[in-house]
């Protein structure tokens, strides 16, 4: 049996989330389904993460199990599943890995990106998050970013009642970033918690009003209660943007 690696993008706003539910279409479900039509038989996918409802991707990795495919001949599948899929789901390669490479579990880091923009542009509306900038303190935002590097427990910033054994991440970047009309932040970590990078930014937004100080924030992280931090953001803004792997897995 062989394993490879799907590599696709997502628009996460019709979906329930990554994962399969029973009350909601997921896009693991999409993808699963144009898997049995194309190859004819039920074929799983492991994801390397689970987005939340509305979360987009612009890079998701699943890994799938399957017989021997020449190199030349999975181009021609990755494009067959890609016309099969909806519109909002895109598939860009397929690529051979070891036998036991894991889409989850062998990833080094992954990265998030949330945009925010203060101005209304229907082009980007379903994945920028619109909002008020006129007294947003991007600087003090920033500063409160570098604070996260300096501890590993996140359980003030990790949905509640989640059945995880660590809350703890190491966060390797965490800033904002302007480009274009957009402030764009991004952040980088071997792990993420459930809900972490929308209640971070939700936090960060009272930091950058001015209703938090700097040394509050870090008092948040300090408390490891979510109770103590501030509401998450909305998930319109919010995509996986990256995965990293080591080399060695791939054939």
């Amino acid at each position: 049996m062989s394993r490879y690696f799907i590599y696709m993008s997502y628009l996460g706003t019709a979906y329930c989330g990554w994962q399969r539910q029973p009350n909601g279409t997921s896009v693991q479900q999409r993808v699963e389904e144009a898997l049995a039509t194309v190859l004819r038989h039920p074929s799983p996918v492991v994801g390397a993460g689970r987005t939340d409802a509305g979360v987009h991707a612009r890079m998701m990795v699943a890994h799938m199990d399957g017989g021997d495919v020449m190199r030349e001949e999975l181009p021609a599948l990755a494009d067959r599943l890609d016309r099969l899929l909806p519109g909002d789901i895109a598939v860009h390669k397929i690529v051979p890995v070891r036998p036991d490479a894991h889409a989850r579990f062998d990833a080094v880091s992954r990265t998030y990106q949330y945009a925010v923009s203060g101005a209304k542009d229907p082009f980007s509306r379903e994945w920028v998050h619109r909002m008020s900038l006129r007294e947003m303190d991007f600087a003090r935002m920033n500063e409160a970013c570098g604070v996260l590097r300096e501890y590993t427990d996140f359980t003030s910033f990790s949905k509640l009642h989640t059945d995880v054994k660590t809350h703890d991440c190491r966060i390797n970047h965490a800033g904002w970033r302007r480009e274009g009309s957009l402030w764009v932040f991004t952040i980088c970590a071997d792990r993420f918690l459930r809900n972490m990078v929308r209640a971070i930014v939700g936090t960060l937004f009272e930091v950058g009003r001015g209703r938090r100080s700097v040394d509050g924030f870090q008092q948040v992280i300090e408390a490891k209660d979510r109770c103590r931090a501030g509401s998450s953001a909305d998930a319109r803004g919010l995509a996986l943007a990256c995965i990293a792997y080591p080399d060695d897995i791939f054939i």
